[in-house]
């Protein structure tokens, strides 16, 4: 005969969740999204990775993955998000996009609103969702920036990537009600020159913009992060020594600290019901 006890049970907490964005391609969004996410896997956070990029995905590329389903089949019907889910060798679980399919490419909001909305169905415990959103300033970016609480816009020494960084804030912003950027730059040639980035970005968008912008740091090149791609797999398993896997879990120490908001913000959110709902304990009586 068993005996009657108490069991506390939880229910699942809000989700820290950020958009790694770019503007343009080339500035190494993906990279910085899967090392990131990785980086805070490492430290026990409970991290979910979203190819964002939804008709060209390449996340499983990056981390050696073939996926047989993808968010294709969720918003077909043909499988739940939780069937889709797969999970890395350093414990980050990723939600593959398609990849080829033109359809996902161009997407409408109302699927768009039916992607976000179906991480509301998913049970299991998360502490962040890192979403990888394409590149240029097309609906799938804006509408992921809007469902994020934080965006975190990836730079590097090029025209076109401040430029076109610079055009991303200001329709966001001005149009969507983004006002809230973290700046970090990828492939820093040389000490300081992540903040020499930094200074000229925010110079333009102080004098036309009404926006924070928050530098969190610098990638530095690295050779070792090249080779990785190469070789399908996280710097940071790959080389833990490396510049760029000493960078990465700084900015995660950052990361794990950026605030999940006390409730929904009023639009189109992920995991929007765990922000209406805070998570209660409460007793069960088990047998």
């Amino acid at each position: 005969m068993q005996t009657a006890g108490l069991r506390r049970s939880v229910h699942p907490g809000p989700v820290q969740v950020i958009a790694v964005t770019g503007g343009k391609g080339g500035v190494g969004k993906t990279s910085v999204a899967v090392n990131l996410a990785t980086a805070l896997a490492t430290t026990g956070r409970r991290v979910m990775l979203l190819d964002g990029d939804l008709g060209l995905a390449n996340v499983d590329v990056f981390l050696g993955m073939s996926p047989r389903h993808t968010m294709a089949h969720v918003l077909s019907g043909e499988r739940s998000l939780e069937e889709i889910i797969l999970e890395s060798p350093h414990g980050v679980q990723v939600v593959p996009g398609a990849s080829g399919v033109a359809d996902m490419a161009n997407l409408s909001e109302a699927g768009h609103l039916s992607l976000i909305q179906a991480f509301s169905a998913l049970n299991s415990r998360v502490d962040t969702l890192i979403v990888d959103t394409s590149a240029g300033i097309s609906h799938s970016v804006v509408q992921f920036s809007q469902a994020a609480q934080h965006v975190l816009l990836v730079v590097c020494d090029e025209p076109a990537s401040m430029t076109d960084a610079y055009a991303l804030v200001k329709v966001l912003s001005r149009n969507h009600g983004v006002n809230r950027f973290r700046v970090v730059a990828n492939m820093a040639r040389a000490p300081g020159e992540g903040d020499h980035l930094f200074e000229k970005l925010q110079r333009v968008t102080s004098k036309f913009l009404d926006v924070t912008l928050e530098y969190v740091g610098e990638i530095p090149e690295d050779p070792y992060l090249r080779r990785s791609i190469r070789e399908q797999r996280p710097v940071i398993g790959a080389f833990p020594a490396s510049p760029s896997t000493r960078a990465f879990k700084k900015l995660a120490l950052k990361a794990d600290k950026w605030p999940v908001p006390d409730g929904p913000r009023g639009n189109l959110e992920f995991f929007v019901e765990r922000l209406v709902r805070r998570p209660q304990a409460r007793l069960e009586v088990v047998r």
